[in-house]
């Protein structure tokens, strides 16, 4: 069945641009975060290798970028989040998640300081700026919270910096990990990053008044980068499940969730709770008393038997799958794919805390191929 365009649902200001590079009888168009985008472009597994090998360009400007501007920037923001920003610098990304007053993750957001008193959640699939606004009305913050005219792309792959140095120039590659520089590109306003969401070399360009003019400001900035590219054989692609399946990255709404807390994750994730910060923030009183308990669950890898589960994207796996021990439910599999690199099945699954130990066997009911085994590994699955 198609999806049917609807008014009420935005669509990204890169979408005319992008279906010119998709396979229209093959791609497929999903909604993310109130607005249409590009789940692949026809084939997931030329992105993939794309990705891997070379150089790629992603749609993800249903990425919001909420801004937290005034006074109590700093206060405010750390309101949001357990992790300690009171080392945040100007120039500087922060991943963190953002919880609600029972510990859950709400988002995931990456957190940029562009000034000493204004900051972007640059958020995936929740509606932040609501939360945001609703913790303001009670709060006495001298803030202000709005939803900016941005969008982002991300540059993706080995050969991203290439790429990146032929748009800016080769002072672009002294950009650190995690920070950010405010810039232009004739005259675009951009603010260039050195993140992304594929474990790999890459950055995210911010497009100020992306939607100004009918697009023509996001549209010009995909011509430029496309043009750019070209000689790096850059692809327009799809963010990539399978690449950040491989390199334990979390999906929000598949992995983590409202009733997922950050002990749970177990992905390293340690710097991401500081209950010992003197800033309270939404959610610390729970966290403190999980940590003093022990979670009751983890997020483990898992390696699965059985045939090629495809690419997450191409509707092998449209929710999450039960996992067993013998004939008792442990758990869930919250994410599945195959890998092409390392030529198996791969994912992860939330289970028991007493089935969380490497080598634990599993059996994953799948919703075609039927039980499945499984084994838990050591996260993530390749770098």
């Amino acid at each position: 069945m198609p999806l049917t365009r609807y008014a009420r649902i935005e669509e990204s200001p890169y979408l005319r641009r992008a279906l010119d590079h998709a396979d229209l009888d093959s791609s497929a168009l999903a909604v993310y975060n109130h607005m249409y985008h590009l789940l692949h472009y026809g084939d997931p597994v030329a992105e993939y290798w794309a990705l891997v090998d070379g150089v790629t360009l992603w749609d993800v400007a249903y990425q919001r970028q909420v801004e937290i501007r005034g006074p109590d920037a700093m206060a405010f923001t750390q309101l949001l989040v357990p992790r300690d920003l009171s080392s945040h610098e100007v120039g500087q990304c922060k991943y963190a998640f953002m919880t609600n007053p029972n510990g859950g993750i709400i988002c995931d957001p990456v957190i940029l300081r562009l000034d000493e008193d204004r900051f972007w959640l640059s958020a995936a699939d929740a509606d932040v700026h609501l939360w945001c606004q609703g913790l303001l009305h009670k709060a006495d913050f001298d803030v202000e919270v709005t939803v900016p005219d941005v969008a982002p792309v991300q540059i993706q792959g080995p050969q991203a910096s290439a790429v990146m140095a032929d748009l800016f120039g080769d002072e672009i590659l002294d950009l650190g990990y995690y920070r950010l520089v405010q810039t232009r590109h004739g005259a675009l306003d951009l603010v260039v990053s050195r993140t992304g969401w594929g474990g790999l070399s890459g950055y995210e360009v911010y497009v100020c008044g992306a939607r100004s003019d009918g697009n023509a400001a996001a549209e010009q900035w995909w011509d430029t980068v496309m043009r750019a590219g070209e000689r790096h054989e850059i692809m327009a692609a799809a963010p990539n499940h399978v690449r950040r399946i491989e390199a334990g990255m979390l999906a929000f709404g598949c992995d983590i969730d409202d009733g997922t807390n950050p002990f749970e994750v177990s992905n390293g994730y340690d710097w991401m709770v500081d209950l010992e910060q003197p800033d309270d923030f939404v959610g610390k009183d729970a966290l403190r008393r999980i940590r003093d308990e022990g979670p009751t669950r983890c997020l483990v890898g898992v390696d699965i038997s059985g045939p090629d589960l495809g690419t997450f994207t191409d509707g092998a796996m449209p929710r999450v799958l039960a996992v067993n021990v013998g004939d008792v439910a442990v758990g869930e599999l919250t994410s599945a794919c195959y890998s092409p690199r390392l030529r198996k099945n791969i994912g992860y699954a939330m289970v028991g805390i007493d089935h969380g130990t490497l080598g634990q066997e599993f059996v994953v009911n799948h919703l075609v191929h039927g039980c499945l085994d499984a084994v838990a590994v050591k996260k993530p699955h390749a770098k």
